[in-house]
């Protein structure tokens, strides 16, 4: 099982901390540092940068909201990325969720499904540097009826085939993504819940297209804490976990409740929900069972980390993505070589 780290999103006063904390992953092996957007930083400047500054870590966004640019435009920012990093460029993409789409972008969240594969289509056909034509639902390239001409990228990628990825969590954009990319994103896995949440229905999708699991990235992210009190440092990811499942989106379409639903959390994450959407934030963080972070997260020491590692793996991880906690640097850089001891415990370096 490989390492990666994700930085999360640029400019929450930790960006010359994240620099070094993914200089410090370069240095110790880690496969890929991934870095993501939502209304603040955009993902592609803050991947230039690291790259620039490290020498042998992929970095990926995870991920360039589709709302936020045309295909084709995607496929020049993939294609100029993989170029200057000298082919260490990977591809994460997701609809974000429709109060960013709509609220932000000004771009209706319908069908996203259909978006994504028309989506992932047209970015494919343009990073291969054919001609760009499309007939779809919601594109057509060229405009019909005008000056405009099938035309070509005339930027070569580093790599033919550039890794193209997909932040999943509902069942039918789990099953899309099996079928249409090269690995899936994943936000509050589970180890113990993998298989249902996640796996079956990635393993249908790429059955669908005649293909097997073999050579697909199944890429978790989990927060990872390093310390002996397990309770203490489940109460730090309260707010965070609160965030997503309670207030990320309406209360009719959150799907980080949905996932923790199906979980076995309808009860919690309904109280979750209604406290914090009512304006009882610490209420909400509260409402949040221990458990439940414990499942989505790495806490403890290491010889606790490492036996969870070993849980994702068994269960189908292929890269397990860190967001090392810390309120310093030390800390941070501290769980960082935490993971690759972890990792090296469990047999799985």
């Amino acid at each position: 099982m490989r390492l990666g780290i994700n930085l999360g999103y640029w400019g929450a006063g930790m960006d010359g901390d994240n620099l070094a904390v993914a200089q410090e992953a370069d240095r110790l092996g880690y496969d890929v540092c991934w870095a993501a957007e939502a209304y603040g930083s955009d993902a592609p400047t803050v991947l230039s940068w690291v790259a620039a500054k490290t020498e042998r870590i992929d970095v990926g966004s995870a991920i360039m909201q589709i709302p936020a640019r045309q295909p084709a435009m995607t496929a020049m920012t993939a294609a100029t990325l993989d170029s200057l990093s000298g082919g260490r460029f990977r591809l994460g993409l997701g609809v974000s969720g429709p109060q960013v789409s709509e609220g932000w972008y000004g771009v209706k969240f319908d069908k996203p499904l259909a978006r994504t594969r028309e989506y992932v289509e047209i970015v494919r056909k343009a990073m291969s540097r054919e001609r760009l034509t499309h007939e779809g639902e919601h594109w057509t390239l060229p405009l019909p009826g005008g000056p405009g001409k099938p035309i070509k990228l005339t930027v070569h990628p580093q790599r033919e085939h550039i890794p193209l990825y997909i932040a999943a969590i509902g069942p039918k954009n789990l099953e899309q993504t099996g079928e249409i990319a090269d690995g899936a994103l994943l936000i509050f896995p589970s180890a113990e819940h993998l298989e249902e949440t996640a796996l079956r229905p990635l393993r249908a999708g790429r059955e669908k297209a005649g293909l097997t699991m073999d050579g697909f990235d199944v890429c978790p992210t989990l927060p990872l804490a390093l310390g002996e009190d397990v309770e203490a440092l489940a109460d730090v990811f309260r707010p965070y976990t609160a965030l997503y499942v309670g207030g990320m989106g309406s209360r009719k379409q959150n799907f980080y409740n949905q996932l923790a639903q199906r979980m076995g959390y309808e009860k919690e994450a309904a109280e979750v929900q209604d406290k914090y959407l009512a304006g009882d934030k610490t209420g909400a963080a509260a409402a949040v069972p221990r458990s439940l972070i414990d499942q989505t997260a790495l806490l403890g020491t290491v010889e606790r980390i490492a036996d969870r590692m070993t849980a994702y793996a068994e269960a189908g991880v292929t890269t397990l993505t860190l967001a090392p906690a810390g309120f310093t640097l030390d800390e941070r850089l501290t769980a960082l070589r935490a993971g690759v001891d972890a990792l090296e415990r469990a047999g799985l370096a």
